[in-house]
């Protein structure tokens, strides 16, 4: 068994999600929010058979795009932006999604 663990864009998770389910597959997700621009996030578990893992990922390519925006240097950034020489609006990825793949050695359930 494998734990997919997968960091998706928080517009692009709602779609995902219901794509996972119709395919009978089973996530819990959590609000998170990434450390460089600050947006939302999610973070997505998901539980699968060793044989599921790139049926998943192939949901994951169709439902999260990457793609990209212009995000203008705000406080908290602009510190950092200010240190890139950024003066205005940057053009920056966002979308897509960073998947982990973790074997299950064991699982309890109570």
């Amino acid at each position: 068994m494998k734990l997919i663990v997968a960091i998706v864009h928080a517009e692009d998770s709602r779609k995902l999600l219901d794509a996972l389910m119709a395919g009978g597959y089973h996530a819990t997700k959590i609000n998170s929010s990434g450390g460089f621009l600050l947006r939302g996030n999610t973070t997505l578990l998901i539980g699968v058979e060793d044989d599921q893992v790139q049926e998943v990922f192939g949901v994951l390519r169709q439902h999260c795009l990457p793609r990209r925006e212009f995000v203008a240097p705000v406080t908290p950034l602009s510190e950092a932006a200010e240190a890139r020489g950024w003066k205005r609006a940057v053009q920056v990825p966002v979308g897509g999604t960073t998947a982990f793949v973790l074997d299950i050695v064991d699982t309890l359930q109570l």
